[in-house]
């Protein structure tokens, strides 16, 4: 139980976030009304996948400097991961735009952005699936994945400001703490956020020892060949 509380508090902490979401109070916005509530879930997505992508920078680094396969498994498994938070934030994004903008994806520089930074950790699989020597594999991988994550940032956060874009806080919109972004949002927001940035990380932790198992029975079978 002490090993997995944090795993616990994931759970309590995204089912009252969705709870809050679906039938809690919410201000009462121009253009956003009811919608504002997709800020519970769209936002974390894209909180979690950064996250993950930094972990995966983290033990990129890691693995060039020590050489150590595991530190490449957990690399490469929290950009899986990420990547999966990617495609639910995208999701819930285009739900979102078609209720407030017309249209699921509308001539945006950040919607865009976040298209060519998902095509780019796409290239990193694939990328890695292209490549059968394991040292080799991890090595590129790795060095690929250092130099997409600043890339990534710059696409996502600093673009979108330098240009009209119709997201809060880019292309000199409002952002929505001047709009009305009060206490009960702001709980409600960090405690989904922390709530899915615990279920990536579990996710996570899941994957890395489901490859370690798969490699494990691998490696037994070929010393059984041999």
């Amino acid at each position: 139980m002490r090993k997995n509380w944090w795993k616990i508090l994931a759970v309590v902490l995204v089912s009252a976030s969705i709870v809050a979401g679906f039938i809690g109070p919410v201000p009462t916005l121009p253009i956003l009304h009811e919608t504002i509530r997709n800020l519970y879930f769209h936002l974390p997505m894209w909180f979690v996948m950064v996250t993950l992508y930094l972990v995966s920078v983290i033990y990129s680094i890691k693995y060039l400097s020590s050489g150590n396969m595991k530190f490449d498994i957990i690399a490469v498994e929290a950009v899986n991961t990420g990547i999966v938070f990617c495609f639910m934030g995208l999701a819930t994004g285009m739900l979102w735009a078609t209720y407030t903008w017309g249209d699921p994806w509308p001539k945006d520089p950040k919607l865009n952005s976040s298209a060519i930074a998902t095509l780019m950790y796409l290239a990193y699989l694939v990328l890695r699936n292209a490549l059968d020597e394991e040292q080799k594999r991890a090595k590129i991988s790795a060095i690929y994945n250092i130099f997409a994550f600043p890339v990534m940032i710059v696409l996502l956060y600093i673009l979108p400001r330098l240009t009209d874009s119709l997201h809060p806080g880019n292309g000199g919109n409002s952002t929505f703490s001047d709009i009305d972004m009060n206490n009960q949002l702001r709980f409600v927001l960090y405690t989904a956020a922390i709530g899915w940035i615990l279920i990536g990380a579990w996710i996570t932790t899941l994957r890395y020892r489901t490859r370690l198992i798969e490699n494990k029975e691998l490696d037994n079978e070929l010393d059984e060949s041999n």
